[in-house]
């Protein structure tokens, strides 16, 4: 029987339950709780994509943390090609960089004016594990799953820091679909065509029998691209297992993989741009990323007040590149030389990342004057290599062709070993308030060893540094009585560590400086959320993130040789501030709380003013940071149809900290504010759902980036009007 259910009302009655063995249940037994994860609500769609999480799940404290939680089944969204700003939109302030048709593999997003490219002041992950290349060293998220194999996506703010790690923009998780536990078979098949060649398929498989249950999936995309010379293809795979050998005893194995290659059309001038966003400057940049996640987990519910999680990863992931690089900025046009009668040659870069991960995590639930609290803690041990070799002289052909003549322009090593305890405890004040401080303990270890030359001098790496950083914050959430609302607020250090890019040597008259520190700061988070029966939904915040530290070059002299030189060194200090707000609102469900039609309004609102407070550029605006973020959206729905219309606003921002209008440097320069609008609907007739859209429906020219080298050099445009039509089959 083909059932329509609203997933936030799921979530609310069906997995919330189940985590009670860490609140107000402590009675529970592990038979109440697989049972209750076996109930099957019915009913029409109510509140509409965002949630939040419970106070505690799987041995994590979320009490008094701002977070949301997007159920994927609720959204009408174009999931063929990730359409990030409307799977990830409705949460505030979300910055999202539409960099995919271009160069990369997935569009990178922050919070609270952080840097978007690559997602690297996020903690990125998948069913609660790591899948970027190095959490410190080389945080860029070059692999992210299908969203149609993705059952909710999870985000905490910088309140993330003492579970997960230190990133200052929180954690984002890709939590993908389960199997069915009362089916051995059940399949998902979608096949989605769309505008500049899009050909998208996925097919699904999973079930359980007796202990053992089993899901994946397979999807293979291809697209010709918006612009010439942006072809690309992608297959990505995702295979789970599961075994319970117990009701208390459950171990798990999975596996993720990615291969995919993508041309790369180069950045443009502001007038190339003004003048035909759809042209491409090169066509010979190639790039493939393949990616491998390996992870077997283990799962102990020793009683109903004790809970053990242990999950291993080992990730190994790859970029190749070849491209006629950024020399000459993006006016230099990559044509057949007269006198030469050939391209100019291109050049290569390969970098392999390993890291194996290991996380512990256990949870106590315990009595304390009558009421339950909790106590959750762990650690992390992480180790990466990484090696990056690059500025070879590569072939003058067009192809996807890796070879080079000589030696390589630079060859590093670098090594992060990374070892991090830390505890939290929820304490239940009353039967309203709670209480959570948190401790965290950071040691990290840095090496870069290589070489890298410039002209006919070679420059040495060799650099070992060693941290020991604590980490401390503190939670409070106020129940209010009106409803299911509630008060909350956090106060969290975080820090940025010095990443690879950073160890790196970068000229023969510069320096690094042996005392540069890591970013260090806090997010702090006062906000007011709940729900009021199935109409409203809602979340309104303030926050403000101290971000001190910041790494840069200054210019120095030095007196003994009379020479100036440059020093990469942390040069300024920054404070982001702000409102962050999420209200939807159902009319008809007010008017008539059994009404099986839907009438929704959302809008997700997002005011940060993130500026320097010291140094060179004291005053100016944090380069990629908008003002104003705001999404809103209607909904209508019916029992079998579900629309939805979504205007997105995208404040202006600056491309580099002089906050620079225009400049002969490609990343600097105006970013323009935008607003795009996307359409998508959703027909189910039993087993088939029809799907349908139009992204950018105007047809609005805008960028998101300006680069200095790859993809482009310069300014990277983003995709024009498309449209796409498809089908999802359910067996």
């Amino acid at each position: 029987m083909h059932i329509e259910t609203k997933p936030i009302v799921i979530f609310l009655l069906v997995y919330l339950p189940s985590f009670n063995i860490f609140g107000q249940t402590a009675k529970a037994n592990s038979d109440t709780i697989h049972q209750l994860e076996k109930v099957v609500v019915t009913g029409y769609r109510t509140v509409n994509g965002v949630g939040h999480l419970s106070e505690v799940k799987d041995g994590v404290i979320y009490a008094g943390k701002k977070n949301e939680v997007i159920i994927s089944d609720s959204l009408d969204a174009n999931k063929a090609i990730n359409n990030t700003r409307q799977i990830l939109g409705r949460i505030p302030g979300l910055n999202i960089v539409e960099t995919e048709s271009s160069g990369f593999t997935a569009n990178g997003i922050a919070t609270r004016g952080l840097n978007p490219i690559q997602s690297i002041e996020m903690n990125t992950r998948q069913n609660g594990y790591n899948i970027s290349g190095d959490t410190y060293g080389y945080n860029e998220a070059y692999y992210i799953p299908p969203m149609e194999g993705v059952s909710r996506i999870e985000m905490v703010r910088g309140a993330a820091s003492l579970q997960f790690g230190s990133q200052f923009g929180g954690l984002v998780n890709y939590v993908t679909k389960d199997a069915p536990l009362d089916k051995r078979f059940e399949s998902q098949t979608s096949i989605t065509q769309g505008s500049y060649g899009l050909f998208n398929t996925f097919q699904s498989v999973g079930g359980s029998k007796g202990a053992l249950s089993y899901y994946g999936f397979v999807q293979y995309r291809n697209m010709d691209g918006y612009r010439p010379s942006s072809q690309q293809w992608q297959l990505s795979g995702f295979g789970k297992l599961q075994y319970l050998f117990s009701k208390k005893v459950k171990v798990g194995l999975e596996y993720s993989v990615l291969r995919n290659r993508i041309q790369m059309p180069g950045g443009l001038t502001d007038s190339l741009f003004l003048a035909n966003p759809r042209i491409a400057t090169r066509n010979r940049n190639w790039l493939k990323s393949p990616w491998n996640i390996v992870t077997g987990s283990f799962e102990w519910d020793i009683d109903s007040s004790n809970k053990i999680l242990f999950k291993m990863t080992y990730l190994a992931g790859n970029r190749s590149l070849v491209w006629r690089n950024e020399d000459g900025g993006p006016e230099a046009k990559d044509e057949i030389d007269p006198v030469t009668n050939s391209f100019v040659p291109r050049e290569v870069g390969i970098e392999k990342m390993h890291n194996i991960t290991t996380e512990l995590r256990m949870s106590h639930t315990y009595q304390l004057h009558g009421r339950q609290s909790v106590l959750s803690g762990g650690f992390r041990y992480s180790y990466a290599w990484f090696k990056r070799l690059g500025g070879g002289e590569g072939s003058v052909n067009s192809d996807f062709d890796l070879s080079i003549t000589g030696d390589w322009g630079y060859n590093l090593d670098f090594k992060t070993t990374n070892f991090a305890p830390f505890i939290e405890n929820l304490f239940k004040i009353s039967s309203r308030l709670s209480i959570t401080p948190g401790f965290r303990f950071e040691y990290l270890n840095s090496k870069a060893k290589g070489y890298k030359t410039e002209g006919p001098d070679k420059m040495i790496a060799n650099q070992n540094r060693n941290r020991y950083i604590p980490l401390f914050g503190l939670g409070i959430e106020w129940r209010t009585g009106m409803g299911n609302s509630n008060i909350y607020g956090n106060i969290s250090q975080a820090y940025r560590p010095i990443d690879y890019s950073q160890l790196e040597p970068f000229g023969v008259s510069s320096k690094i400086d042996p005392l540069m520190k890591d970013a260090s700061g806090f997010n702090a988070d006062l906000g007011y959320r709940g729900t009021v029966r199935n109409f409203l939904n809602f979340d309104i915040g303030l926050f403000y993130m101290a971000y001190n530290n910041r790494i840069g070059l200054v210019e120095k002299f030095d007196p003994l040789t009379n020479n100036s030189y440059t020093l990469r060194t942390n040069i300024a200090n920054s404070v982001h501030k702000g409102l962050e707000s999420y209200v939807e609102f159902n009319l008809l469900k007010y008017l008539n709380a059994s009404s099986k039609f839907g009438y929704s309004i959302f809008n997700s609102f997002a005011y940060i003013d993130a500026a320097y407070t010291s140094g060179e550029f004291k005053g100016k605006r944090v380069e990629a940071a908008s003002r104003i973020i705001n999404r809103i959206g209607m909904i209508i729905s019916t029992s079998k149809i579900s629309t939805t219309l979504q205007w997105n606003h995208t404040g202006d921002s600056y491309g580099d900290a002089s906050n620079a209008v225009s400049s002969s440097d490609p990343v600097a320069g105006y970013i323009p504010a935008y607003n795009v609008l996307d359409f998508s609907g959703t027909i189910k007739l039993s087993q088939v759902w029809l799907k349908v859209g139009i992204n950018n429906l105007t047809n609005r020219s805008y960028f998101t980036r300006r680069t200095d080298e790859y993809p482009g050099p310069g300014i990277i445009p983003a995709v024009g009007r498309s449209y796409y039509v498809g089908f999802t089959i359910k067996m």
